[in-house]
């Protein structure tokens, strides 16, 4: 179950704005600041995502080792361009460039944003500062939607421009439509050549990514340099040799682990250049061993797991058949699987792919068919999805499946891979939305160009299909919902095998979906209010003893992350839905709220029947009835419903 808290404001923000306020710069320890007549050149500015959604990291080059800053006020604060006195300044800390790049990097951390805020920010220091930029910060609970970007890899057309435009052209139009975007995800590939600035300048020309945080993914054509590293810090970022190709972070390649959570949706991003030991990192081994041990130490915190790496293991074009495509698709799956991961995002093969769901590297359902709107994980089923090209600087033609390996083709269309439910490449740039809704992931492949862009210079495709040739930026190439298992240990224990003729048994009827209790009520200021139905139980017995049953009901405690309250405060009133297998239903139990009572924290009857009652099927609900103290913290909170059935 999931409740979301809403209340009026009270005076934590300016307890807050209290905290930022006695923030200072506290140094870098770097060398003496540039006199007046050389004036500091601070450029490549880009936001980052941060370890949580009351946090970003801000990155860019500045042209002289001097001490520097990011400036951080709520927008409404400035007057007439100027910051206040009451801004707030993170230090940044940096080294120098690589002789390629020239100059220094920096990167600062903005801690403690508040929700719902708009803020500016610039870096430098009193010697300088860049132009300000803005964010805003939204609500830090419920249901949000991110982006996910395939390959820009500015330059590899040749034409250096085209390039930047068709990815200017693409962040333009995937934010105009979707504004309150929270986040631009990454597939890798950033540039052609690692090290290359003209190529970086290209990709961090628009305002668009100092405006939304982007959550960095290392591809193979940024891993041959530090460019990458310099231009891009990120979050909780595991630097050791086991995570770059070569084994070496002090060599001139980039690497590197990172998870982050973000409104109740665990991130992992890797690098998934190396992947073999004999190269000298750690291989799959290393980084299938730091997916377990993130999860397991923060799984808990979230209620999604996105996993985001370069290298498509489940594409259908010019890299579906690579041999380090089938090490990966051989390493990978079982673990992701084991771990209940929800959602994989991948680059690198410049093709539209979405797999059908995979558990332990094989279809999950055989019969779920190709394109389904709606798929229904089941306890391991993950969702791989492979973007296309952003910018529209290079696609790659879908390939036929073979004999070899494990690119054998569909049954049910031999002309697509076994694993392929949606495969599509029109030569049209593209961007992925996920829509992260209380009880599923909505993800949508989505047009950002056409076939007959009237600015030739931006759209970059040729050869466009014909199935491309009427569609229109923002129309939609393939759009899933996934809804996510409830089974054991999840959001409700199913614990009963479903009834066999001639034997008493309960299942949950229909789609076992999350009972959302919505947006709880405030009451005169003494408590929160909330309500609704728990799923129908389908109780069956059609055993000739006419033997009597129960069932019976319980929840623990109502969590989000570290935040808890009691199970007690949840009451309920049970009633049977449909007559049948002589059911009646079990008393009502009130909320503990007020009255000191255990509620549902203690086991309650749900329905009976008697000795001697009728043969049959019957359905059992009950309506919900929560009242939380008007103290429990804000938050998103869920329980188990844990169903026990007794016969004789």
């Amino acid at each position: 179950m999931r409740t979301h808290l809403s209340r009026r404001r009270r005076a934590a923000a300016g307890a807050t704005a209290a905290v930022l306020g006695m923030a200072v710069a506290l140094g870098s320890g770097l060398a003496t600041p540039a006199l007046a007549a050389d004036p500091v050149t601070l450029s490549s500015i880009v936001l980052g995502v941060g370890a949580n959604e009351a946090q970003r990291i801000v990155s860019w080059y500045s042209s002289a080792d001097t001490a520097q800053s990011v400036q951080l006020a709520p927008t409404a604060d400035i007057v007439n361009g100027e910051f206040p006195a009451t801004a707030v300044t993170f230090a940044g800390v940096g080294a120098a460039n690589i002789a390629t790049s020239g100059g220094y990097n920096r990167h600062a951390t903005i801690t403690g944003l508040t929700e719902n805020t708009a803020y500016s920010y610039r870096v430098g220091s009193a010697d300088g500062w860049s132009a300000a930029y803005a964010f805003k910060t939204q609500d830090f609970e419920g249901d949000y939607d991110f982006l996910f970007y395939g390959d820009p890899q500015i330059g590899a057309s040749g034409n250096l421009a085209k390039d930047q435009a068709g990815w200017t052209d693409t962040l333009d139009v995937s934010l105009a439509a979707n504004p309150n975007a929270e986040i631009l995800v990454s597939g890798g590939d950033q540039v052609e050549t690692a090290n290359t600035e003209a190529q970086w300048n290209a990709f961090l020309a628009s305002d668009k990514l100092r405006q939304y945080p982007w959550a960095a993914t290392i591809g193979n054509h940024d891993v041959g340099g530090k460019a990458y590293e310099q231009h891009l810090f990120t979050p909780n970022t595991d630097r050791s040799g086991a995570y770059y190709s070569n084994g070496n972070p002090a060599s001139n390649t980039s690497g590197g682990d990172y998870w982050y959570i973000y409104k109740d949706t665990l991130f992992i991003d890797l690098n998934s250049n190396s992947y073999a030991t004999s190269q000298g990192g750690g291989g799959d081994a290393a980084h299938v061993q730091y997916v377990t041990d993130v999860v397991k130490q923060h799984g808990g915190e979230a209620k999604w797991t996105v996993l985001v790496y370069h290298h498509s293991i489940y594409s259908a074009a010019a890299h579906a058949k690579d041999s380090d495509a089938k090490v990966r698709r051989n390493d990978f799956p079982k673990t992701f699987s084991d771990l209940g991961v929800d959602l994989v995002l991948q680059g690198h093969d410049h093709v539209y792919a979405r797999s059908y769901l995979i558990k332990n590297g094989a279809k999950a359902n055989p019969d779920e068919k190709p394109g389904a709107e709606d798929v229904f994980a089941g306890p391991g089923g993950v969702l791989y999805v492979t973007a296309n090209s952003a910018s529209g600087s290079k696609y790659y033609d879908i390939t036929k499946p073979d004999a070899s390996g494990t690119n054998g083709p569909d049954p049910l269309k031999p002309n697509d891979y076994w694993y392929s439910s949606v495969q599509n490449q029109e030569h049209v740039r593209s961007y992925i939305k996920v829509g992260v809704r209380s009880d599923k992931l909505v993800v949508e492949n989505i047009r950002s160009g056409t076939c007959a862009a009237p600015n030739a210079s931006v759209e970059l495709g040729s050869s466009c299909s014909n199935s491309a040739d009427t569609q229109g930026v923002g129309s939609v190439v393939d759009k899933v919902a996934v809804h996510p298992y409830h089974g054991d240990s999840q959001d409700i224990q199913v614990n009963v095998p479903n009834a066999k003729p001639g034997e008493f048994g309960w299942t949950i009827d229909g789609y076992n979906g999350l009972v959302d209790l919505g947006t709880a009520v405030e009451k005169d200021g003494d408590y929160f209010a909330a309500a609704g139905s728990i799923n129908p139980i389908k109780v069956s017995d059609s055993r000739r003893s006419l033997s009597p049953w129960s069932l019976s009901a319980s929840v623990g405690d109502f969590k989000d992350a570290g935040k808890t309250f009691s199970g007690s405060y949840l009451g309920w009133t049970p009633y049977v839905a449909a007559a049948g297998a002589g059911a009646k239903a079990g008393n009502a139990v009130e909320s503990g709220f007020g009255t000191g009572g255990k509620g549902l924290a203690e086991s309650r009857g749900l329905g009976h029947a008697e000795q001697g009652h009728a043969r049959g099927t019957a359905l059992l609900s009950a309506d919900l009835d929560l009242k939380v103290p008007a103290d429990v913290a804000k938050g998103n909170y869920r329980t188990t419903l844990t169903i026990t059935a007794l016969s004789s």
